[in-house]
């Protein structure tokens, strides 16, 4: 049975005490084991990290730092501290003196991130990291949340609130889940049976289309994961492909399944474009209903997919060019690799993008036809 209007409250009660059990049973705030003094996530030393503006460009010349053969910027800067323990002081620091570091030209009022350390012999020492961009990304998500509220009204602003809880759940419960140990896939599935049904039902109302669009969601999920996971062993894909992988294992050996996070990823990262294939077909196949209410479930289905077969051909060049996007600088370092195509395929980095685009573009289009039907089906026996 599909849920209408009339029990959206209890749907809504429903998914509320769900997130929040899930939430309150997280290990995102974990008490510190007594006997190990470690809380099982995964922690770092870090330097003290400042933040300030830069005053005044003391110094600008060209070096040649050690061990290097070309000149490059160094800079001497005046910066006052606007965040740490020195804030309101101002320092100075060197920019440019390490071998292929701090290529960047500052300028003056650039907001700048600093590491502040001290050195073997106790003397303070400072390293440009980065900018602060909390102003130009604040500015960024503002207008998307006006443009999202004046274009799409309530069901814009409904949406918000679903990718707000998409974002609670991968942040506040899958993350400090697998960071704590727990298996990948599981949590990844878990924390997917939460997002689909509340951002499905904010951003679209609780009604038979969205029930169909879930159903569809659920289907193309589970032959996504179980591709993904076929193929990453078939492949010999160990997880590996990428330095946060290593990284990451480096700092908890064998504490983190590194070949389920891959799978994991797979899966989360489909969730998506899912929902806006699987809403489109439920919302093409309910149109169709309504304008002629005697087509049978042969010719609803028919109908429909002569308008879903252009969505799985933009919907999976879409997928494609997303991933190339998101793997350019890499792709970029085999663009002129002497080894041939054969061997540069079979790298384990590339293998792993290769995997990644392909099992989610068949899930995709499988998901076409799978909540076509769904759809087609439900509208005759409710008509």
């Amino acid at each position: 049975m599909f849920l209408f209007a009339q029990n959206a409250k209890i749907v809504f009660v429903f998914l509320f005490v769900f997130v929040v059990g899930l939430i309150q049973t997280t290990p995102v705030f974990a008490l510190e084991d007594k006997e190990s003094g470690t809380s099982g996530q995964i922690s770092t030393q870090k330097d003290e990290v400042l933040e300030g503006n830069i005053t005044q460009i003391l110094e600008e010349k060209q070096v040649i730092p050690m061990g290097q053969t070309e000149f490059q910027l160094n800079q001497k800067l005046e910066v006052l501290v606007t965040k740490g323990s020195l804030e309101n002081k101002k320092i100075e620091v060197q920019s440019g003196n390490l071998p292929v570091t701090n290529l960047q030209k500052y300028k003056i009022g650039d907001d700048v991130i600093i590491n502040f350390s001290k050195d073997f012999e106790g003397k303070d020492n400072f390293v440009i990291t980065d900018y602060v961009r909390r102003n130009s990304l604040a500015l960024l998500f503002v207008i998307f949340v006006a443009v999202a509220v004046v274009i799409g009204r309530i069901q814009g602003a409904t949406s918000l609130l679903g990718m707000g809880i998409s974002f609670l759940v991968i942040f506040v419960f899958i993350l400090p889940r697998i960071s704590s140990g727990d298996d990948p896939v599981l949590t990844a599935i878990i924390g997917s049976l939460v997002i689909i049904p509340t951002t499905f039902f904010l951003s679209h109302g609780v009604n038979k289309k969205t029930g169909v669009a879930m159903a569809g969601t659920f289907f193309a999920l589970a032959v996504t994961g179980l591709l993904a996971a076929v193929f990453v062993e078939a492949s010999k894909l160990t997880g590996f492909g990428s330095e946060e992988a290593s990284f990451l294992q480096s700092i908890k050996p064998g504490f983190i399944n590194i070949k389920g996070l891959l799978l994991a990823g797979m899966i989360i990262s489909v969730l998506g474009i899912l929902d806006d294939v699987t809403v489109s077909q439920a919302s093409i196949v309910e149109q169709l209903k309504k304008a002629n209410p005697k087509f049978s479930t042969r010719e609803l289905y028919s109908k429909a997919m002569a308008v879903g077969k252009d969505h799985i051909a933009s919907v999976v060049n879409t997928l494609v060019l997303v991933y190339t996007g998101a793997s350019l600088p890499l792709l970029l370092l085999f663009i002129d690799n002497p080894q041939p195509f054969s061997q540069v395929v079979n790298y384990e980095m590339i293998a792993d993008e290769i995997v990644k685009t392909l099992v989610g573009s068949i899930g995709l289009m499988l998901a076409v036809p799978i909540t076509t039907l769904i759809a087609s089906i439900m509208s005759e026996r409710n008509a």
